[in-house]
C-alpha cells in the first residue's frame, strides 16, 4: 500500500499549511446548537438550474478530501462542503459522538444557508449520516429535501465492512479522549489514510501532510476513539440508516472505487441487487478515496451520474411528505 511518508520536510510542512489555510479561508463557521460547524460554499461557474450539491465526507479526514474535485463538480452547480462536527476544522469537544448528532450539523449548515432542496454526494462516514438524513425525510422531519443523490466508498452494511487494524484497536477502546492517539505527529494518521488507497494510487504528499494537519487541529487525533463510535450506531440500528438508503424514492446512483479494502465492491453490487434501479459505475484501479487517488475521473463519473439521474419531484403530493419506511436491511 502507499504511504504517507515521513518524517516529512519543511517544505512538505509549510506547502501543506498554506493548501490548509487557504481552504480554511474560504468557508466560515456557524453554530450548531453548543458546537461549530465549518463549510463552505462554492458557487456555479455557470448557473444552469441545478440544485445545489451538498458534499458529506468520511472518517477520519474531513471535507478536504473534495479539494480537488469541488472545482469540477460546481462547474453547473452550487457546491457545498462542510466538516462534520469532529473533524477538519470544526468544533471537536470532548463528547460523545454519533449519527445523530453528525447529522443536526448538516442540518444546521443547509437551514443557514436557507437551502429547499439539495443532491447529495457521501462518502464512508457521510454515506451513514446521509443515511440518518434520509431516515428522517421518511419520518417527515428532515428540514429540507433530497432531489438525488450519489452513494461512494463507504460501508453500506456494515457486517461486510474489512475494518483496518487501526478502526479496529480505536473501537477496542473506551469512548474517551486519548491522549496517547493525541500524540501522534500526524505520520501514523497519513500512513492509516494511504494503507486504504490502491496499491499504485500516486496521491502527493503534501495532500496527505495537510489532511493530518486538520486531522490534528484542536486534538482532533485524541477524538479518534470517540468520533469512530457511528460505526457502533450502524451496528445498532441497521435497519434505520441501510434501510433509508435502500428505499428512499430520490434516484440514486453508486460511484465505487473497486479496490477499496474496507468498504469492498461487493458492497456497491449488493446494494445494486437490493435497489435495482441503481446505476453503478465502477472506478477500475482505485481505492476507499476515489476523489484523492483519482480525482478527474472520479469528479467525471459523479457528474455523469448526476445528469443522468432525474431528481425527485420536490412536491410528490399534495400532503408534500415522502412516505415510506425503511426496509429491513441486512446486517445486525
Amino acid at each position: 500500500m502507499p504511504e504517507g511518508g515521513g518524517p516529512w520536510s519543511d517544505d512538505v510542512l509549510a506547502a501543506a499549511a498554506a493548501e490548509v489555510a487557504a481552504w480554511e479561508a474560504g468557508g466560515e463557521r456557524i453554530a450548531a446548537g453548543d458546537d461549530q460547524v465549518w463549510f463552505r460554499v462554492l458557487p456555479a461557474t455557470a448557473d444552469a438550474g441545478n440544485l445545489p450539491l451538498l458534499v458529506l465526507h468520511g472518517f477520519p479526514t474531513c471535507s478536504f478530501d473534495w479539494r480537488l474535485v469541488v472545482d469540477r463538480l460546481r462547474a453547473e452547480r452550487d457546491v457545498i462542503v462542510l466538516d462534520l462536527v469532529g473533524f477538519g476544522l470544526s468544533s471537536k469537544p470532548d463528547q460523545r459522538y454519533g449519527l445523530r448528532g453528525y447529522a443536526d450539523g448538516v442540518e444546521a449548515v443547509v437551514a443557514h444557508l436557507e437551502l429547499e432542496y439539495v443532491d447529495l454526494v457521501t462518502h464512508d462516514l457521510g454515506d451513514s449520516v446521509g443515511g440518518e438524513l434520509l431516515a428522517r425525510s421518511l419520518d417527515g422531519t428532515l428540514g429540507f429535501g433530497i432531489g438525488r443523490r450519489v452513494l461512494t466508498n463507504g460501508s453500506i452494511y456494515i457486517d461486510m465492512a474489512q475494518l483496518t487494524v487501526g478502526q479496529q484497536l480505536l473501537l477496542g477502546l473506551p469512548d474517551e479522549q486519548n491522549d496517547l492517539v493525541g500524540a501522534d505527529e500526524g505520520v501514523s494518521f497519513a500512513n492509516g489514510v494511504a494503507g486504504t488507497f490502491a496499491d499504485d494510487a500516486e496521491v502527493p504528499v503534501v495532500e496527505l501532510a495537510a489532511l493530518a494537519q486538520l486531522a490534528r487541529r484542536d486534538g482532533g487525533l485524541s477524538l479518534l476513539p470517540r468520533t469512530i463510535r457511528y460505526i457502533e450506531d450502524r451496528r445498532a440500528e441497521e435497519r434505520r440508516f441501510t434501510g433509508a438508503i435502500e428505499v428512499h424514492p430520490s434516484p440514486v446512483g453508486v460511484v465505487w472505487g473497486d479496490q477499496d479494502p474496507v468498504a469492498v465492491h461487493a458492497m456497491a453490487e449488493h446494494f445494486v441487487e437490493a435497489r435495482p434501479d441503481t446505476a453503478l459505475t465502477t472506478l477500475e484501479g482505485v481505492g476507499h478515496y476515489p476523489m484523492v487517488e483519482s480525482p478527474e475521473r472520479f469528479a467525471d463519473a459523479v457528474l455523469a451520474m448526476l445528469d443522468g439521474l432525474e431528481p425527485l419531484d420536490p412536491d410528490p403530493g399534495d400532503d408534500g411528505d415522502l412516505a415510506g419506511e425503511p426496509a429491513e436491511a441486512d446486517g445486525a
